[in-house]
């Protein structure tokens, strides 16, 4: 008998989405969350009416401060798509490294959203071992 797949559709809050997949879900104020799952870094998640923006603190940018590190993190963003590391400076003072990537709103479905996190988990990892080579 060949093997038939039922493909089902179903709309979930996007919190409860979330929690109902292993996520602790923080809601901080004006439609951001703090994601987290098994103990990685939390996930800042910026909700507005036509995207998702999704963001990993990796720190105070100053702390990476050597241009050769800043060449191999531009260059790794190809290897670490559809995720890339920018620079948020929305306190000038301290500006930092986070890992980025956003998403439209009108379509999602659960393996996107799913698969943001993943790829931001493995993007964090392969980060950790690029500024630990530097820091240390």
């Amino acid at each position: 008998m060949n093997e038939v797949i039922v493909k089902i559709e179903k709309q979930e809050e996007f919190s409860r989405f979330l929690t109902l997949h292993g996520f602790q879900v923080e809601e901080l104020d004006n439609q951001v969350y703090q994601v987290t799952r098994d103990g990685e870094l939390p996930v800042f998640v910026k909700i507005s009416e036509t995207s998702i923006y999704f963001e990993v603190d990796l720190g105070n940018l100053n702390a990476f401060g050597s241009s050769d590190l800043h060449f191999k993190l531009l260059d790794l963003n190809t290897e670490i798509l559809p995720v890339s590391f920018g620079i948020n400076n929305t306190n000038p003072e301290d500006p930092r490294l986070v890992l980025v990537e956003s998403r439209e709103t009108g379509s999602l479905n659960d393996h996107e959203i799913l698969s943001v996190f993943d790829a931001l988990e493995l993007a964090t990892d392969r980060a950790e071992v690029l500024l630990t080579q530097h820091i240390a």
